[in-house]
C-alpha cells in the first residue's frame, strides 16, 4: 500500500506501483470505441502509462494534454491515458481538444487499478485511480514508475521521458 495526498489528507492506493526492472502487469483497458487496450496488443512498442482519477479535473486534462505533445514525438512508443472515466467521456474531452496522438482506456471494467496498486482506497475520490506514470520497455520491464505525491500535482514528464532514453 502507497500513499498519495488529496489537499491535506492521506490517501492510501491499493498496492504499490510495479519497480523498475519488473515485469509490468498484463492490463486491460476499454478503448474510445469500446474495444479492447490490451498490453498484449501494444508488445513490441514502448508504452508510457499516463494514469489518472478523472479527466473532469483540470490537472489530469492538462496531464493528457502534456502527453499528447509529447507523444508527437517519441519514436516506437504509445502513450495510453488510464482513469475510470467511462470511455465515453474521455472521446468526448479528445475530441473536444483535438488530442489524437494518445490511446484513452477506461479502467471501468477491469482490474487494472488494483493490478499496478493504484486505486485509491480512502478518501474523498476513493475507487478511482491515483496519478501516476509507468513506463514499460519493449520487452514489457518496467523502466520508471512515479506515483505523485499529491493528486493535484502534475506528473514529473521529464522524467518519464528520460526513461525511454
Amino acid at each position: 500500500m502507497a500513499t498519495t495526498a488529496l489537499g491535506d489528507a492521506q490517501v492510501h492506493t491499493s498496492g504499490d506501483l510495479p519497480v523498475v526492472g519488473s515485469p509490468a502487469p498484463e492490463f486491460t483497458v476499454t478503448g474510445a470505441d469500446l474495444a479492447d487496450v490490451t498490453s498484449a496488443g501494444l508488445a513490441g512498442s514502448r508504452v508510457v502509462l499516463n494514469i489518472f482519477p478523472s479527466i473532469d479535473t483540470g490537472v489530469c486534462a492538462a496531464s493528457v494534454r502534456r502527453f499528447n505533445e509529447l507523444a508527437a514525438g517519441l519514436d516506437n512508443t504509445r502513450v495510453v491515458c488510464v482513469s475510470e472515466d467511462l470511455p465515453f467521456a474521455l472521446a468526448r474531452f479528445c475530441g473536444a481538444e483535438g488530442i489524437d496522438n494518445v490511446t484513452t482506456g477506461s479502467a471501468f471494467r477491469s482490474s487494472f487499478g488494483h493490478d499496478y496498486g493504484v486505486t485509491m482506497v480512502d478518501g474523498k475520490l476513493r475507487g478511482l485511480l491515483a496519478r501516476s506514470v509507468v513506463v514499460i520497455d519493449t520487452d514489457g520491464t518496467v523502466l520508471h514508475s512515479q506515483l505523485v505525491p499529491a493528486i493535484g500535482q502534475e506528473p514529473d514528464y521529464d522524467a518519464a521521458v528520460a526513461a525511454l532514453g
